[in-house]
């Protein structure tokens, strides 16, 4: 018997520290899965915000096109003489002389507008077709008023008040900040969290 008990206290002490050995490697590998399973999840949160940043990215270059097109149916300040040129042609295009007695600003701070007081002269068809063309041109206007009257024999007259919606000279569309600038904020806004 003398022996096996020096062979089994080895066993016991062997057990003993390779169970200790276990515990040790077990609680070493928590501590590993702990942080492993913490940076997968900062992963998938910034695979997140990347994947939104090149969804918004697309959205807004969608968009820059329409933003354009939107700001061309508004009449900047800078840019009423070609206005007011083009609602000339549009009279003379159809047999009317069209005058513009008046140009004044209008509307709020958010919402400027000019307000344009014009004649036009000719034949009842001529200056009827000057005024339907205006009041379907492409720009954001309301004919406030109208009037039409017959001067002699087809010789007739209309004077019509325009609201015009207009942009500001320094909020034109070149003055916004542009898709890339928009995004790379965004962009380098999230990455500070790395």
């Amino acid at each position: 018997m003398s022996s096996s008990l020096p062979r089994i206290i080895i066993v016991l002490i062997v057990c003993s520290v390779a169970l200790a050995s276990y515990g040790a490697w077990y609680s070493v590998l928590s501590g590993k899965s702990a942080t492993v399973a913490d940076l997968q999840n900062k992963i998938d949160t910034k695979t997140e915000t990347v994947n939104r940043l090149a969804a918004t990215r697309a959205t807004l270059a969608s968009i820059a096109n329409d933003e354009a097109t939107v700001q061309n149916y508004f009449v900047q300040e800078i840019g009423v003489v070609g206005f007011i040129d083009s609602l000339e042609a549009r009279g003379r295009a159809r047999g009317a002389s069209m005058r513009v007695l008046s140009v004044s600003t209008g509307g709020t701070a958010a919402q400027p507008a000019l307000v344009l007081t014009l004649s036009a002269k000719g034949t009842f068809d001529a200056v009827m077709r000057t005024v339907g063309s205006i009041e379907y041109a492409p720009y954001d206007l309301s004919i406030s008023t109208l009037s039409v009257g017959w001067d002699a024999k087809d010789s007739w007259h209309a004077d019509l008040t325009l609201l015009v919606g207009s942009v500001p000279a320094t909020r034109s569309a070149t003055s916004t900040p542009s898709v890339s600038q928009t995004v790379s904020a965004l962009a380098a806004s999230s990455y500070a969290y790395f």
